[in-house]
This record gives structure tokens, C-alpha cells and sequence, in this order.
């Protein structure tokens, strides 16, 4: 049990273009969303899809990756780590994102 550690890994679809922030120091940032399915049949035996949207967080080359050649519907494979982050909205409420920070990542589908 002492090797087990914070480590998620995803295969799905590109909800939507990625967006990609430049920082005052020069590094990137890629922020996207990541929609995963999972099919199985209902107790009537009918086949039912259940649909996941999972925030993700790239850094650096990676995010410079993504810029480059992730789109919308893109099926991509990542790993990564599980975070949670809170900040106060504008009427100071304050919220909480849970997001996967992107260390790794494999363009799958067709070569475009």
C-alpha cells in the first residue's frame, strides 16, 4: 500500500478548444475539458452510455503540445494527478475546482 500515490489516468474526447494562457514569466498554461464514457446495459438490458466531464491542467511543453495539436473532439489519453483548488467569485462566495494536472499525454484517434 505504500506505493500507491495520487495518479489518475484518462481516455476521452475534447469537450471544447483548449485554452491556452501566456504568464507574465513566459510559461503556458492549457486548460481544457475532457469527456469520458463508460456503456453499460440498464437492468431492461438496453444499452445506456454515462458521460464524465473531468477539468484538466497543462503546464509548460505539454501545454505548448495541446496549443499545437489538440482540438475539439480530438480522443486524447492523459495522466496525471487529482487537485483541488478554491478561489471567491465576484459576490465573494467561495468555490471549489477539482482539476487533473496533465503530466503526461498520447494524441489517439485518426492522423489529421
Amino acid at each position: 500500500m505504500s506505493t500507491l500515490r495520487n495518479k489518475v489516468q484518462l481516455i476521452g474526447n475534447v469537450g471544447q478548444e483548449p485554452t491556452i494562457t501566456e504568464l507574465e514569466s513566459g510559461k503556458k498554461i492549457a486548460r481544457l475539458s475532457l469527456a469520458t464514457n463508460e456503456r453499460y446495459k440498464d437492468g431492461k438490458g438496453e444499452k445506456q452510455t454515462d458521460t464524465n466531464w473531468h477539468n484538466l491542467v497543462a503546464w509548460g511543453k505539454t501545454a505548448d503540445i495541446i496549443e499545437k495539436y489538440v482540438t475539439k473532439g480530438k480522443e486524447i489519453a492523459i495522466e496525471g494527478k487529482l487537485t483541488t483548488r478554491s478561489y471567491e467569485d465576484k459576490d465573494q462566495v467561495k468555490r471549489y475546482v477539482t482539476e487533473v494536472v496533465v503530466s503526461e499525454l498520447l494524441l489517439l484517434g485518426n492522423k489529421e
